[in-house]
């Protein structure tokens, strides 16, 4: 199951990870990130181990949000060895968001 992440544990779980993240933005109200909700978490599963995919609501972490420029959700951002790799805006297939991961490897 992917992971919360907010303003407080971000620096800590995402930029600091030794491992690729995939950084999924969104918000309750959204119907593209319910659209992509099932997706990252079949990527979550696939990649157990290997990468970290986690969740940020940008209504209960503005500074996360606002600290990467998320204007438009669902976003999605790639970090690897704590610099953001890569990014997807808006609900696309799930091979789009697999092959910017796997290119982080």
């Amino acid at each position: 199951m992917a992971l919360e992440v907010n303003d407080g544990n971000f620096d800590e779980l995402v930029l600091k990870s030794d491992k690729p993240v995939v950084v999924d933005f969104w918000a309750e109200w959204c119907g593209p990130c319910r659209m992509i909700a099932p997706i990252m978490e079949e990527i979550s599963n696939e990649f157990s181990g290997r990468a970290l995919v986690v969740k940020c609501d940008v209504d209960n972490s503005p500074g996360v949000a606002a600290k990467f420029g998320i204007r438009n959700i669902p976003t999605v951002l790639y970090f690897k060895e704590g610099k953001v790799a890569d990014k997807q805006v808006g609900a696309v297939p799930k091979n789009n968001f697999v092959s910017k991961l796997n290119a982080l490897f």
